[in-house]
């Protein structure tokens, strides 16, 4: 069995930070989303793993994983290049999986109890592809399943006006070697991408065996900022622990808090479940609940909860953060003048003052 992460796409909903790296590689309780999925794969036996790369800074990704032996897995760079759909993306595998079955997960989608059951489920079923669904309020906003009367699923409908199901099909998929030969006979959809939809509905169609299940626990498309806080917040709460390998100083350190090696912590409050990274500087400053503060970042005279700091951004003086996701190197620090605000915000920022 291999596993394909898909680590494409331009991250448009998440403009300004996808300007200088890949969605993917936002951090949530200080781990970029696609190495929970790197995890996932390689906790479910997967060993053997390509990562398919888009033209948004794919370096970044090569750097962080690298051969992947640090991660106790090896990988496989394929490149796309520009986003042509996800089964455009699968079919550039098949020298990879080289006659494997596999499972294709998006590099942005995470969810809770991870995939080592529907894999064993996919197994013993003898199925040609294996999809998981989850109920959700909306779902014209995703891929839809249409069942029977039976509960057989019979089609797979992209983004439908009128939906036949609430069940949208999330981002993982599982697949034996002939969906290669499907994926050939794909013609563009209306957006010009070749859809993973239309792969599995041409499947169905030719009599191959498509198989389901609808997932236990919470599932994420980390594709907007508003997502990215929730997450980062759910996992906080489900894994953090006390920790606490820098140094406090006349300091209140409540709860499930982790703090890392060459932090100090100076006359500050910091109310857990949170993280904060490497060599980060925390002065008089109060640090709420559900906050990941990633490495060399300075937090002084600040307040702030629910909310993303990336390395190396610089907080000073802002009284009161919340539901931020501040990027990586970037500064907001209060003027000493009384009414002045100076600004320095690039293409797609938002501030909500």
């Amino acid at each position: 069995m291999k596993g394909v992460i898909l680590h494409g796409g331009a991250g448009t909903r998440l403009r300004p930070l996808t300007f200088s790296g890949p969605k993917q590689l936002i951090p949530v309780a200080n781990k970029p989303i696609s190495q929970y999925v790197l995890e996932d794969l390689r906790d479910s036996g997967i060993r053997d793993i390509a990562i398919i790369l888009g033209n948004v800074y794919p370096e970044k990704v090569i750097n962080h994983y690298g051969d992947g032996s640090r991660f106790g897995v090896k990988i496989t760079y394929i490149h796309q290049g520009e986003p042509k759909g996800i089964a455009h993306a699968v079919g550039l595998c098949k020298e990879f999986v080289a006659g494997d079955d596999f499972v294709v997960y998006l590099g942005d989608n995470l969810i809770q109890r991870g995939i080592e059951k529907y894999l064993n489920e996919f197994q013993s079923g003898e199925y040609d592809g294996y999809i998981l669904l989850k109920e959700v309020e909306d779902p014209t906003r995703f891929g839809v399943a249409k069942f029977d009367d039976s509960g057989r699923l019979v089609d797979v409908i992209e983004k439908p006006k009128q939906p036949p199901s609430n069940y949208a099909v999330i981002g993982i998929y599982f697949f034996k070697p002939v969906v290669f030969d499907v994926i050939k006979e794909l013609k563009p959809s209306w957006r010009g991408e070749y859809e993973i939809t239309d792969t599995i509905r041409l499947m169905m169609k030719k009599g191959y065996r498509i198989g389901y299940s609808v997932i236990d626990g919470w599932w994420f498309d980390t594709g907007k900022k508003d997502d990215i806080l929730q997450v980062n917040s759910i996992i906080l709460d489900e894994t953090m622990k006390r920790e606490i390998r820098g140094e406090v100083i006349d300091s209140r350190i409540d709860g499930r808090v982790t703090i890392m090696e060459d932090t100090k912590v100076v006359n500050s409050t910091i109310r857990g479940p949170c993280i904060i990274g490497r060599s980060c500087l925390i002065e008089n400053s109060y640090i709420g609940p559900y906050t990941s503060i990633g490495d060399n970042a300075k937090i002084i005279r600040s307040s702030m909860e629910y909310s993303i700091v990336l390395k190396g951004a610089i907080i000073e003086g802002i009284d009161r953060l919340e539901e931020s996701l501040i990027g990586e190197s970037a500064k907001l620090i209060k003027s000493h003048r009384r009414n002045a605000i100076k600004l320095h915000v690039g293409d797609y920022s938002e501030v909500i003052l």
